[in-house]
C-alpha cells in the first residue's frame, strides 16, 4: 500500500544480514523469561500448548537460592520432558545485598557479586543447580562468568552446562560483546534499546547467540519492538526472541506473596509471544526457526584458562 502511494521503503542491504545461525540449523529460538517457580512454569507450559507457541528456553530471575531442591527438580523434569532448556539465575547480586551504591542515582556496581563470599554463593548455586539437572545458568557478573567457565573447563561443572549473561549487565558495543564471549558466555542478553546498526556491528565480531527482549520489562526500559522482529532476526541471528512484559510490577525476588501477579504475568508473556510470532508470519519471515529441543551455542572463542 505504501509503495502504491510512493512511500515504499528501500530494499534491505544484504551487507547488514548476519552470516551466523545456530548449530543444527535455524536462526532464531524463543524464550519465556521470569518464570519464577513450578506453578508459573505449569501456567507457561499450558498456555504455550493452548496458543501453539514453540518454546526453546524458559528462564527464571529470582535465583537458584529462592527455590527448594524439590521445586528445582520439578522444573527440571517438566522442561526436560518437553525438550525445553531451563535457565536459573545464580546467587547473590549487588542490588539485593547491603551495598548502598546500587541505590544511588548512579546505580553503583549494579548486579555484580560484591566480595569473595558473593562469588562463592554464585558458585554454590551453580553446583547445586547442575547436580539437580539444570543445564543453563544465568549470570550478572564478569568474575562469576569467568569462574564458572573455568570450572566447566576443568570438569568441576558438567561440560554441557551453558552460561547466559543477564540483560541487566548486557554489553552495548561489539568490543564488550566479544569479551563476554571469551569469558565463557554461551548467550548474551543485550539491552533492548540497541539500534539495528548496533546489532549488525556486534555480528561482525561474534557468533555468540544473542538474547533480546522483544518487549522489555519497565525496569529495562519498557521497549516494545514487535514490528522489528523480522529485521532483528535478519541482522542478529542466532537470536533468542524473549517475550517480556511492560507495564507490569517487578516480581524479583519472588515469593508466594506475589503469586497471583507471577501467574498472571507468566500467562501474558506467552500471549505476547503468540502476537510476535503471528506478526512474523504475516511478514513472511517465520521460517528458519531452530529445531525445538536444540540448546547448544556452537563453537565459540574463549580466553585461555591455564593461568
Amino acid at each position: 500500500m505504501l509503495s502504491a502511494l510512493g512511500l515504499g521503503a528501500p530494499d534491505p542491504d544484504p551487507a547488514d544480514a548476519s552470516p551466523h545461525s545456530f548449530p543444527g540449523g535455524g536462526r532464531w529460538r524463543t524464550e519465556i523469561p521470569s518464570c519464577e517457580g513450578p506453578e508459573a512454569l505449569a501456567v507457561v507450559l499450558k498456555e504455550a500448548a493452548r496458543l501453539d507457541v514453540p518454546v526453546h528456553r524458559i528462564s527464571q530471575g529470582s535465583g537458584v537460592w529462592m527455590l527448594t531442591d524439590a521445586e528445582i527438580t520439578e522444573m527440571v523434569e517438566a522442561t526436560a520432558e518437553r525438550g525445553i532448556e531451563l535457565c536459573l539465575f545464580t546467587g547473590p547480586r549487588g542490588t539485593w545485598d547491603i551495598g548502598g551504591s546500587t541505590r544511588t542515582d548512579s546505580g553503583g556496581a549494579g548486579l555484580r557479586a560484591r566480595g569473595h563470599d558473593a562469588v562463592a554463593g554464585c558458585v554454590e548455586d551453580a553446583v547445586r543447580a547442575t547436580e539437580l539437572g539444570v543445564k543453563c545458568l544465568l549470570v550478572a557478573d564478569e568474575g562469576v562468568l569467568w569462574t564458572l567457565h573455568r570450572a566447566r573447563t576443568a570438569g568441576l561443572l558438567p561440560a554441557d552446562t551453558t552460561f547466559k549473561v543477564s540483560a541487566l549487565v548486557g554489553p552495548v558495543n561489539p568490543a564488550a560483546y566479544a569479551v563476554y564471549e571469551r569469558l565463557g558466555a554461551d548467550s548474551i542478553n543485550v539491552p533492548s534499546d540497541l539500534t539495528l546498526d548496533h546489532v549488525t556491528e556486534i555480528r561482525r565480531v561474534s557468533a555468540t547467540p544473542m538474547d533480546m527482549y522483544i518487549e522489555a520489562p519497565d525496569d529495562l526500559g519498557g521497549y516494545v519492538r514487535m514490528y522489528e522482529v523480522a529485521e532483528l532476526i535478519r541482522r542478529g541471528a542466532p537470536l533468542y526472541l524473549k517475550f517480556g512484559l511492560s507495564k507490569a510490577p517487578g516480581i524479583y525476588p519472588y515469593g508466594h506473596h506475589l503469586r497471583e501477579l507471577a501467574l498472571a504475568t507468566a500467562k501474558e508473556r506467552v500471549r505476547r509471544g503468540r502476537l510476535a510470532l503471528d506478526l512474523l508470519a504475516r511478514h513472511g519471515a517465520d521460517g528458519e526457526m531452530a529445531p525445538l529441543g536444540s540448546r547448544l551455542p556452537g563453537d565459540l572463542v574463549r580466553f585461555g584458562t591455564t593461568s
